[in-house]
């Protein structure tokens, strides 16, 4: 474990400023990725640092970013970031190429952990309503609201975006996070979640038509 933290603390930090984009992974540079995971997953099964240093570093901003996106927060984005390379490093063992990429397994050892966040958190809040969690944003929204005359900058729309993905339901806001933001294949996200090809398909679809309307709706309130 002390490894881990070690290797957070090198590389955690690049994406720690402002508001986090995560990475966008052309089909290129994933193919690239996936074919140096497998050597560095070996060479960190055989207790290589250096290999494990890497490897956190290439994935840091995968993490990070899934992270950002369902919590909204810089800060819880960077502990859990923390905690799933802690998790991933007391449970790589478990990793089978075979069955999936490291970036498919990845993902799906961070949306096991982000589940169990909100489960613990949710008892701290005084609402279970996703929608509700973020009323600093809908503040943000507000005041946004009163300059009609001046165009959207890019930090003010990522913000917008941000807060209209917290209003879709659990279940679309991740298959439309790990679709159209991490831009994972519908096989990937199938294996991630645990659910058929189609019902991928059927929640990006739905998911991709609540985000528009309610970019519309807020669009027009603006």
């Amino acid at each position: 474990m002390a490894t881990a933290t070690l290797a957070w603390d090198r590389v955690g930090h690049a994406s720690s400023g402002g508001t986090a984009s995560p990475v966008l992974n052309v089909s290129g540079g994933r193919i690239l990725i996936d074919s140096l995971d497998q050597p560095l997953v070996s060479r960190c099964l055989d207790g290589d640092e250096a290999a494990w240093e890497e490897l956190v570093r290439q994935h840091t901003r995968q993490v990070y970013g899934l992270c950002f996106r369902f919590t909204n927060s810089a800060q819880e984005a960077q502990d859990l970031t923390q905690d799933v390379f802690l998790r991933v490093f007391k449970t790589i063992k478990t990793f089978r190429s075979a069955e999936c990429s490291f970036h498919t397994w990845l993902a799906r050892v961070t949306r096991n952990l982000l589940i169990d966040h909100y489960r613990r958190t949710r008892q701290e809040r005084v609402t279970d309503s996703i929608e509700e969690q973020l009323p600093m944003l809908q503040e943000k929204g507000a005041a946004a609201a009163g300059r009609p005359d001046q165009a959207l900058a890019g930090r003010e729309a990522s913000q917008i975006l941000q807060a209209t993905l917290q209003k879709l339901s659990p279940d679309l806001r991740e298959a439309v996070i790990l679709r159209d933001l991490q831009e994972m294949e519908y096989r990937e996200i199938a294996q991630v979640l645990g659910i058929p090809e189609g019902t991928v398909k059927s929640r990006i679809n739905r998911g991709r038509a609540e985000l528009a309307r309610l970019l519309r709706k807020q669009k027009l309130a603006i």
